[in-house]
This record gives structure tokens, C-alpha cells and sequence, in this order.
């Protein structure tokens, strides 16, 4: 004879699974939110903020052994000249990098006169001015480092052509000389304080022997 389970013996079976289901489930639940906020121990943590791009930082005088400062400067003229005429494919970019808003390196760089002769080349012209995106790069090639002619004047070597769809022109050694405006107590922009800490600016610029490269470079 088939032997069967009573209607209030199988559901009382069937809560006792339910409800040791629930407690395998609250007690995964209860274990991951314990590891997840361990109140028991204290948790170190920062608040940052984001001042206006307005704010101007003080640059105190400090004194780097002569070494350090030398390789930081021939580190940055070596920056400024890649800065300066690399370009990319990027227009938006390129016009970031080249104008003098917030993030133009070349303009932070540079005292005005030499930034004013940078945006007078027919590449920069061209790029700041209404030209549409484009496949054209010009990369930067420095030979060497940048040897100091005298106090804070440097010359860097660097081989330099630009190409697009078309082709290429023909690569070109140019010889640049710069000098080096160093300010003590200097006061600069919040937002150029990662890019040129201590304050340098290019008071000349150079190209010996030829025109600038952001001009011969367009034409060709």
C-alpha cells in the first residue's frame, strides 16, 4: 500500500526548507556587508578640493644643488621645443596645446613677445584659426641634449618633418637656441603649477641657420 504525507507534515517540511534557506542567505549577507563596512576599525580616507582656475600660488625661492637645476632646465627646454612644433592629428588638441587658454602649454612657456611670434607662424596661423581636422602630423626628433651655450641659455638639435596622405616632406636638422627667463618670488596660474613649477619662461627663440620650422614645414 502506497504509503503518503499528510498535507500538515509536507508543510511544515516545506518551512523548515524555506527558512533554512533564509538563514544561509542572511548569514552570506550579514558576512559580505561585515567586510564591506568594517565599523570595527577606523579607515583613513582624504577630502580634496578643486580651487578656481582663477587662483594664483605664490613660488617661493629654493635652492637645488646647481646640478639638479641644470638637468631640469635642459629637461624643459627639451619639452618646450616638442611642445612647440610637434604636431598631431588631433585638431582639438593641436588648439588646446597652441592657444592660450587654460591647458596652453606653449603660452605658459613663453614670455608674450615669444608667444606672440609663435602664433605668427603660418602653422599656427592655420591651426588656431578656422582649419578643419586633418591627416597631418609633424613629429619631433631631439638629437641629443641640450647644450648650455651660458647662463641659461641653451641650444637643442632636433630632426623634423611633416607628412599626410600625400607623403612626406624631406627631413630637416634644425639647430634652436633659448634662452631661459628664471623669476625669483614669481607669481603663476593654479592651473600651471604641474606643467612649470618653478616658474620658467623662454624669453628668445631662435632657429640658426633657417626659418622656423612651423613655417617651412606648412609650406613644403
Amino acid at each position: 500500500m502506497q504509503q503518503r504525507i499528510e498535507p500538515p507534515v509536507l508543510l511544515s517540511r516545506l518551512l523548515m526548507f524555506v527558512f533554512a534557506g533564509t538563514a544561509v542567505v542572511l548569514f552570506v549577507l550579514f558576512v559580505t556587508l561585515g567586510k564591506m563596512f568594517p565599523l570595527d576599525r577606523p579607515e583613513v580616507f582624504f577630502v580634496t578640493t578643486r580651487p578656481a582656475n582663477s587662483a594664483i600660488i605664490q613660488i617661493s625661492e629654493m635652492s637645488p644643488n646647481a646640478e639638479s637645476m641644470d638637468n631640469y632646465k635642459r629637461a624643459f627646454v627639451m619639452e618646450y621645443v616638442r611642445a612647440r612644433n610637434e604636431v598631431e592629428r588631433n585638431t582639438s588638441f593641436m588648439r588646446t596645446k597652441w592657444g592660450n587658454d587654460v591647458g596652453g602649454v606653449v603660452a605658459a612657456w613663453s614670455t608674450p613677445e615669444v608667444y606672440s611670434a609663435f602664433t605668427k607662424t603660418s602653422m599656427v596661423t592655420a591651426i588656431l584659426g578656422s582649419y578643419p581636422d586633418f591627416e597631418f602630423k609633424c613629429p619631433v626628433n631631439i638629437l641629443g641634449v641640450p647644450r648650455a651655450f651660458r647662463d641659461n641659455l641653451y641650444t637643442v638639435k632636433m630632426r623634423y618633418y611633416c607628412a599626410d596622405n600625400s607623403g612626406q616632406t624631406a627631413t630637416t636638422d634644425y639647430t634652436i637656441r633659448i634662452g631661459l627667463t628664471v623669476y625669483d618670488n614669481a607669481q603663476i596660474q593654479w592651473t600651471e603649477r604641474l606643467d612649470n613649477p618653478l616658474g620658467l619662461k623662454v624669453s628668445t627663440y631662435t632657429v640658426e641657420g633657417g626659418e622656423d620650422p612651423l613655417d617651412t614645414g606648412y609650406r613644403q
